[in-house]
């Protein structure tokens, strides 16, 4: 075994044992650090023991001004971002992978043409090493590279705001022959590719292979920006773990033709982990993974829901210290962390609160739903910031549970996963959603900043029930004001 096998083989070591302590936040920084570490191995390791018949890398220069470069616009961002920003970045990071992925294959297939001798009929006669299984990984890490990258670029835009839904008649499908196409025509490449000229014997292929090859990726773009479009509301976690999931497979082919074990080891590790979540989260949002694929939910049906009548219900205020008083005499109180929290920053505050009503003998838990703000574990990361104990947060599932027992329900920011009509709505675009069961409880308190509908345009019936009192306000704010009230009790 090589030196630099041994390296490849710490390197996926650490990946695996990184993704592991990734599940736990007490252990999820050390976590990331060792797959950092891992990573960083590999790189030097590819950089200084790569050689190819006796010949090793060269450009130093490029390899490490682009590393550099590299390095420092992430630590930046990386610094910089805010929370709530974390899915964009997620979603930006994740279209660079895409990218990355879908170049090596471009630069892989063009190395192979630009190196064929051509025969005299014009064909590009291709070495012996090329073969259906070589092409096949070629594509592959084309079309999924390619369709990353454009979907994540239009996550991205959707995610920040400058990009809105786009729903129009037919869209499902213009996406489902898009992909038909995509599909078929990559079948027919791999299948072609190489061929034979039957003027000269040679193996290789023609100059309509080569402008296939580039067709194939233009409508892999163009089917990645197509079946993101129409998506909106909150379902664009799921989408997000989706592309997620594909960028991890596209790099995984970059490991196959490079024959790059860490390379192979990472990306087959993000697409399954990637993949895995992505069937917990369409199982969690009662949505099936071709209605993602063909772009077939949220968005546009979100947004006329948006219009809908509330039927007439008033909504019923509560005061700081009437909440204050509530809360302070309550036995059990779960707090509902959503975006908005995120957005007002209000996650040390919300301990702080948490901590107050524990000196005051109130048992205090978090109800977690699996796609609460933007991207799955979007809450559980927030509150790790703020030192809440992972003991503390309860999945959807236990909360629902407790929610009988429970006294008090604090909704901070959430909307969605906490909208009643997934149950009883069936003309509902989140029907069938499992969401948070707070109505159970005993009082429900929402915190929000004015009546206006969450992240999927929907108005919520549970805002205007007789156990529902209102709170209106910044949540930081809100907060702040009632460790105030609580402190002067």
């Amino acid at each position: 075994m090589t030196l630099l096998a041994i390296i490849y083989l710490i390197g996926s070591i650490t990946f695996i044992l990184g993704l592991k302590m990734l599940s736990h936040p007490d252990t999820a920084k050390r976590g990331n650090l060792i797959a950092a570490a891992g990573m960083t191995i590999a790189i030097f390791g590819t950089i200084f023991l790569y050689e190819e018949d006796g010949v090793k890398l060269q450009n130093y220069g490029w390899i490490f001004g682009a590393l550099i470069l590299g390095t420092v616009v992430g630590t930046i961002a990386a610094r910089r971002v805010k929370m709530t920003a974390m899915p964009e970045m997620v979603s930006l990071f994740n279209g660079m992978g895409g990218a990355c992925a879908m170049l090596i294959s471009v630069l892989e297939f063009k190395h192979l043409v630009d190196h064929a001798p051509v025969t005299e009929s014009g064909f590009y006669s291709l070495t012996a090493d090329v073969s259906h299984l070589h092409v096949l990984i070629i594509i592959a890490g084309l079309v999924i590279g390619s369709i990353s990258f454009s979907g994540s670029m239009v996550a991205w835009g959707k995610l920040n705001g400058s990009v809105k839904d786009f729903v129009y008649k037919g869209q499902q499908y213009i996406n489902l022959l898009l992909l038909g196409l995509l599909v078929v025509g990559s079948a027919y490449f791999i299948a072609t590719t190489p061929t034979t000229d039957v003027a000269s014997g040679a193996t290789g292929i023609s100059s309509v292979h080569v402008y296939f090859f580039y067709a194939i990726a233009a409508l892999s773009l163009l089917y990645g920006v197509m079946f993101v479009f129409p998506i909106g509301g909150a379902d664009m976690p799921v989408v997000i773990s989706l592309l997620n999931s594909f960028t991890g497979v596209a790099a995984a082919c970059g490991g196959f033709l490079y024959n790059n074990q860490v390379m192979l080891t990472g990306g087959i590790l993000v697409g399954a982990a990637g993949t895995l979540l992505t069937i917990l989260m369409c199982k969690a949002m009662n949505r099936s993974l071709l209605n993602v694929l063909l772009g077939a939910f949220g968005g546009n049906t979100a947004a006329s829901g948006a219009t809908a009548s509330v039927g007439g219900g008033t909504t019923k205020e509560i005061t700081l210290n009437d909440t204050a008083v509530v809360m302070a005499y309550a036995s059990k109180v779960m707090i509902v962390p959503g975006y908005g929290l995120a957005v007002a920053q209000a996650q040390h505050v919300c301990h702080e609160l948490e901590k107050m009503l524990e000196e005051r003998g109130v048992e205090v838990k978090y109800a977690i739903h699996p796609v609460a703000g933007r991207m799955p574990g979007h809450m559980n990361v927030l509150l790790a910031e703020a030192d809440v104990s992972y003991e503390k947060l309860l999945e959807m599932e236990q909360a629902n549970d407790e929610f009988t027992s429970t006294d008090v329900v604090l909704i901070l920011g959430a909307n969605d996963v906490v909208n009643p009509a997934a149950k009883t709505d069936p003309a509902s675009p989140i029907y069938g959603m499992p969401i948070l069961e707070v109505e159970q409880s005993k009082h429900v308190i929402v915190n929000k900043r004015s009546m206006k509908p969450g992240y999927a345009g929907i108005e919520n019936m549970l805002f205007f029930q007789p156990k529902t009192s209102m709170l209106f306000g910044d949540a930081k704010a809100v907060l702040q004001k009632l460790v105030a009230e609580l402190k002067e009790m």
